[in-house]
């Protein structure tokens, strides 16, 4: 490769734009969503949007740090085993502090919020598995459990703390990541059958049980989110209010939408949701169809991207990490919508660069960092055969 050619020349705009994009429009909803309630509450309206500006500025930063580093940093297994005990003790740690909405979770920071470990353990996860079977790539074919057996086995603990907790929602995401991972690792197809048959046989038989006994052996205020899920217009003013209004949101919002900031369920209908879990709710409301339908079409552009990049790599790393990250986009998508419009229960899941929360924003900006790095290595590798 001619030695003109530096890493800032292999910057590959068609991820960086739609993450741009994506995080503007973000953030025009979250000031659109929290502004009203603010001002009932006597503050400034700009407050929220401010926070999270200065997080995205924080994630940017660190996707610059993220897309400069080696990949054979990334790679080295002594260096992630840090960051795995760093943020799983950070999950221990948040038992430490009081719950919000009836779980744990959450680590208060005074003067500057709350963080949530779990949505770094995300990204560790990912780069974790990935370090960890491509370094034992070869033992995949025939000495599987001896080349997964840390990993998953580090991810189980992470699913009985969050279980503790209790956070179902990010503990299926977990599960579901962790499937992914293993289904893309190389194993034989035999055992991704079985794992992709467990899965949906173990699903159907909870829900059933659920459904049997109305959720008597959950925590209460999980037992009232299945619930809902079932019938929310049978409780519309007590617990089914958030996911009614949700439903008279988008139902407002019909093809075009009443306009960035004309939203009227964010004003005390959906007032402690609006920015956060239920936010594509409004956006329907104030955007439209349209404004939704081009809204997820950005979404799926950037996810499908990423994913093409994993594809067409030959390093196992390198393709590990990107699938594991679209697939980590398309699960936050599917769940935040799957509740906002019933088809499964509300899990409190962000949806992806738009919800308000800064835990969220910079660990996905630090997968869209990390992916960004791979795809300068594949331009990379590609330019050095010439």
């Amino acid at each position: 490769m001619s030695k003109k050619v530096k890493k800032r020349h292999l910057l590959d705009y068609s991820i960086l734009i739609p993450y741009l994009i994506l995080n503007v429009i973000g953030l025009m909803m979250v000031y659109s969503a929290s502004s009203y309630s603010l001002i009932s509450q006597g503050k400034n309206p700009i407050t929220d949007m401010v926070k999270q500006a200065i997080f995205l500025f924080l994630s940017i930063i660190l996707m610059g740090i993220l897309y400069k580093m080696k990949l054979s940093m990334m790679k080295n297994l002594k260096f992630v085993r840090i960051f795995v005990a760093l943020v799983l003790g950070l999950m221990v740690i948040a038992f430490a502090f009081k719950t919000v909405n009836g779980a744990h979770g959450w680590i208060q920071i005074p003067g500057l919020g709350t963080i949530q470990p779990v949505e770094f353990w995300k990204f560790v996860m990912i780069w974790m598995l990935a370090a960890q079977i491509s370094d034992r790539q070869v033992l995949i074919p025939d000495k599987m459990v001896d080349a997964v057996k840390v990993p998953v086995g580090l991810c189980t603990l992470s699913m009985g703390i969050l279980a503790l907790y209790p956070d179902f929602g990010n503990a299926a995401i977990i599960a579901l990541l962790l499937i992914v991972m293993l289904m893309i690792s190389g194993i034989n197809y035999l055992y991704g059958y079985i794992i992709a048959f467990g899965t949906f046989a173990f699903s159907i038989l909870t829900m059933f049980i659920i459904r049997i006994t109305n959720g008597s052996f959950l925590p209460s205020h999980v037992a009232s989110r299945f619930a809902v899920f079932l019938n929310p217009f049978k409780d519309e003013f007590g617990n089914g209010h958030q996911l009614v209004n949700g439903y008279y949101a988008m139902f407002n919002g019909r093809l075009f939408g009443l306009g960035l900031g004309n939203s009227i369920q964010k004003k005390g209908f959906l007032s402690f949701a609006a920015s956060t879990d239920f936010i594509f709710a409004i956006v329907v409301e104030e955007l439209g169809l349209i404004g939704a339908i081009f809204i997820l079409g950005l979404l799926l552009f950037l996810v499908g991207r990423i994913i093409l990049i994993g594809i067409r790599s030959n390093d196992a790393f390198n393709s590990m990490i990107c699938l594991g990250v679209g697939s980590l986009f398309l699960i936050q998508i599917f769940i935040n919508l799957g509740g906002i419009t019933g088809l499964i229960p509300l899990t409190g899941i962000t949806f992806p660069f738009f919800s308000q929360g800064g835990s969220s924003l910079i660990v996905l900006s630090a997968c869209v960092g990390l992916v960004l790095n791979i795809s300068a290595d594949e331009k990379k590798k590609k330019l050095m055969l010439y």
